[in-house]
């Protein structure tokens, strides 16, 4: 498991808000909905997205809203 982190420079964040829309566009929920599902019903933004950066950026837009997704329904996290 990954430990949690916060955000450190300015593509962390341009990350965690790519996921965070692109996840909102793919449920057709809004982006405010899905930070707060990520940050606030759960630690998936600080326990996975941000200290996974260096190997998720590296994937598709596909795989990553696609994981995140499965990771969100594993959880039982509810938007």
């Amino acid at each position: 498991m990954l430990d949690n982190a916060k955000i450190k420079n300015a593509d962390e964040l341009e990350f965690a808000v790519f996921c965070i829309e692109n996840i909102a566009i793919r449920l057709g929920k809004s982006a405010e909905k899905v930070y707060q599902a990520l940050a606030e019903k759960s630690d998936i933004l600080n326990s996975y997205i941000i200290p996974g950066y260096e190997m998720l950026h590296t994937q598709s837009k596909d795989y990553i809203v696609d994981d995140i997704i499965s990771l969100m329904e594993e959880r039982g996290i509810q938007i």
